[in-house]
């Protein structure tokens, strides 16, 4: 890796002096500041160009820029920068002179569409690492039971799935404890994480924008952010209203599994302040497959919140509290209906945050937090002689705290607007019940990281950052593990550096190389029982060492405005990768299959292709593909487990302006290759159509339909945890939602 990293700077190097040294040789110069037509304020790292020469700059620290060496004649002096209007300035230059011109420009605000705030605490729009948000109707338009439903199909991003509400997003390949899902910008406290039977404790109605980050991300997000980052945000602590009433009322329908939801919002904002308060509500029955039903995938699902922002001009936030009650059940044996496990689980969180400005270096803040509560129960049913009997087999009880002080500063030297921050996380989680198969676990993180950019020409720009993060973890003794006393202190760095390079105005390229580390999970160190949710018998590792990652992402992406195509590549070594492998061993007691964890060296590594084509003012193609290589190559060369397949993804969109058609089709190649003792599973073709019908009086209504599986194709994704592997994925579906905004 260290030769990467070398290569690297030498390409950075040649690009930037090779620009330096191709200007020309007169001695015609000119000079000048860029200034905001607001305030008058010198505005750093803003772009100076010569129209139609290659001949640029951007402004210093103190707002100045200088060209040397310009050809004689008549020019046009270009000036723009994300989130300002671009200028033009004609002059006319002699040789031997030297001109100034002073330059003012207006300031447009930085289009929030296009800038994943999840990726940079600055959201100054520049990407280093690929990543996509939904949001509005592009997020309608995917209403799913589950997150990871939802997000499925989208390149990159696979899921894991135990029936409809058990379903997580898998990005690259990895899972799990790996990928951080966030509530807006802050750890959930939920325990989705830590293992596939269970739920992220949010209804995607909820969410107002989701943005995924491909990637390693622990620079920001510490621990659990390997793989990537899913930010869920909702507007429960209201951050932009209009004065007076407004609202959004949804329902949702769907044949495939008898669900029917509905959700509704409502805020009252004045000048300063604004008052929110919403309710969701989901209810289905089992899964129906092409082979008939899938037992024991019912759900029923109730959340809410109230929440209160504020603006006051330097400062603004607010606070949220909400509620989540929800019963879902866990398919465990599909051939006797009349015993199954149902999950129930409660949360409570009470989050908050302000965002303020300074006249200082540090002009610009931010604090977050989320404190929540969490308590959830595994409970085995059986019907005998038409009485239920009930065990409580697990127990779980999570206290959670995540907060985030993150301050930015001024442009300084050659650094652009960059962020220092400091994070807080820590948990107790009691487990409990006859078949608690882990121990409880206390775990407090307390991190530091700094985010920088360093403008090195008009086209290209450095990205740099390091995290510094202090770990102590310890396990909580119950009723199995009543002996237990170990605890782990960890110190970890994480770091990374990218680049973003914009030769012409339709090209950006990007690339990061990272390092990133992993803390092993409570139950990757002491697991040592059946787990009855999952139905596999977990055997930990106390001895497994941290997780320790150096990766590579390229992208590179070309849009005019008829064409947007973008192309991402990736490769991840991992030091003691953990792995949750079958041992082809069942328990006897149980009846479960054995499964261990253990660590070894692994490589992952692939690519996506996502690309949209405007075939005609209202027609648009969409083409997107995805691929995963996951190998361990120090006791031997074998496949790691539950790595998706090779898979390719159409769809082609007519919109008419008051609503629009689309075809989709989603193509997944047999996986073969597999881990030892797990099973291979055959490719698929899945297609799918939608409708959209939109009414803007009175009120904005959207009204959705959509066919998912189309021939009720019977098939296996290679992914899903259903013990059962010859039993299939769900049938055929249509879906009905209607949303009124007021």
């Amino acid at each position: 890796m260290r030769s990467l990293y070398i290569l690297f700077a030498i390409i950075l190097l040649s690009v930037y002096t090779s620009n330096i040294f191709s200007q020309g040789n007169t001695d015609a110069n000119v000079f000048g500041h860029v200034v905001s037509a607001e305030d008058g304020e010198h505005i750093p790292f803003i772009n100076v160009l010569i129209d139609g020469t290659r001949i640029g700059t951007i402004t210093d620290a103190s707002g100045h820029y200088l060209l040397t060496n310009l050809p004689e004649g008549e020019h046009t002096l270009v000036v723009k920068g994300m989130g300002y209007e671009t200028e033009t300035v004609d002059f006319e230059i002699s040789a031997n002179q030297t001109i100034e011109i002073d330059v003012e420009i207006s300031y447009t605000g930085v289009d929030l569409d296009e800038v994943i705030v999840t990726a940079s605490p600055t959201a100054s729009g520049f990407r280093y690492q690929p990543d996509m948000a939904y949001m509005g109707e592009r997020l309608q338009k995917r209403s799913e039971v589950s997150f990871g439903e939802m997000l499925n199909h989208s390149p990159g991003i696979a899921m894991s799935s135990l029936g409809s509400v058990p379903a997580r997003p898998v990005i690259r390949g990895m899972d799990g404890d790996r990928i951080l899902v966030l509530e807006n910008g802050e750890r959930m406290g939920d325990i989705s994480e830590t293992s596939v039977d269970h739920t992220i404790a949010l209804d995607p109605l909820v969410a107002t924008r989701v943005e995924v980050v491909r990637g390693p991300a622990s620079l920001l997000y510490g621990s659990s952010a390997l793989g990537g980052v899913v930010n869920i945000m909702t507007t429960d602590i209201p951050d932009r209203w209009d004065r007076g009433s407004t609202g959004i009322l949804s329902a949702q329908g769907a044949t495939m599994n008898k669900m029917g939801a509905g959700f509704g919002r409502y805020t009252y904002g004045n000048d300063d302040w604004a008052v929110t308060g919403r309710i969701a509500h989901r209810q289905s029955s089992d899964i129906t497959t092409p082979d008939g039903v899938l037992p024991g995938t019912s759900m029923n699902n109730l959340d809410g919140s109230l929440g209160f922002g504020f603006d006051t001009g330097a400062a603004r936030g607010g606070v949220s509290f909400s509620l989540a009650d929800m019963a879902y059940e866990i398919p465990e044996n599909i051939d006797d209906p009349d015993a199954g496990v149902n999950i129930l689980m409660q949360r409570q969180a009470f989050q908050g945050r302000v965002s303020f400005e300074n006249s200082g270096f540090l002009d610009r803040g931010q604090v977050r937090f989320n404190a929540s509560r969490m308590f959830q129960q595994e409970i085995e049913y059986e019907w005998e002689n038409n009485e239920l009997d009930e065990d409580i087999e697990i127990e779980y009880e999570k206290y959670a705290f995540s907060s985030t002080l993150t301050m930015q500063h001024k442009p300084y030297s050659f650094f652009d607007r960059g962020a220092i921050g400091l994070n807080l996380h820590g948990h107790k989680l009691d487990v409990g019940g006859d078949e608690a198969y882990t121990p409880g676990e206390n775990r407090v993180s307390l991190g530091l990281f700094t985010f920088q950019e360093i403008p090195l020409s008009n086209t290209m720009r450095l990205q740099t950052g390091l995290r510094l993060d202090f770990q102590h973890t310890g396990a909580l003794p119950n009723e199995l593990f009543p002996d237990i006393s170990a605890t782990r202190n960890a110190f970890n760095y994480t770091g990374s550096i990218g680049f973003n390079h914009r030769p012409l105005d339709e090209v950006e390229v990007g690339g990061q190389f990272a390092r990133s580390i992993r803390n092993p999970s409570v139950e990757e160190l002491y697991a040592d029982g059946p787990h009855l949710g999952v139905g596999v018998y977990e055997i930990g590792d106390a001895s497994i060492k941290d997780e320790i990652g150096q990766g590579m992402d390229l992208f590179f992406r070309w849009n005019n405005g008829n064409i947007d195509i973008e192309l991402a590549g990736f490769v991840n070594y991992f030091r003691n990768y953990i792995i949750f492998e079958p041992t082809g061993d069942t328990d006897p007691a149980s009846g479960f299959p054995v499964f261990r964890y253990t660590g070894d060296e692994a490589r992952l590594m692939g690519g996506e292709l996502s690309a949209a084509f405007k075939l005609h003012e209202n027609v648009e193609l969409g083409i997107g593909a995805d691929y995963v290589d996951g190998r361990r190559f120090s006791n031997g060369t074998d496949y790691l487990p539950f790595i998706p397949p090779v898979r390719f993804m159409s769809n082609l969109e007519y919109d008419f302006g008051s609503g629009w058609l689309e075809g989709r089709i989603v193509s997944a190649a047999s996986q073969q290759r597999v881990a030892p003792e797990e099973d291979m599973t055959d490719g698929y073709t899945l297609l799918g159509f939608s409708a959209g019908y939109r009414l803007t009086s009175p009120g904005r209504h959207v009204i959705i339909f959509r066919i998912d599986n189309l021939l009720d194709q019977r098939y296996r994704d290679h992914l899903s945890r259903v013990t059962e592997r010859n039993f299939p994925m769900p049938g055929r579906n249509f879906t009905l939602a209607y949303r009124l905004f007021f």
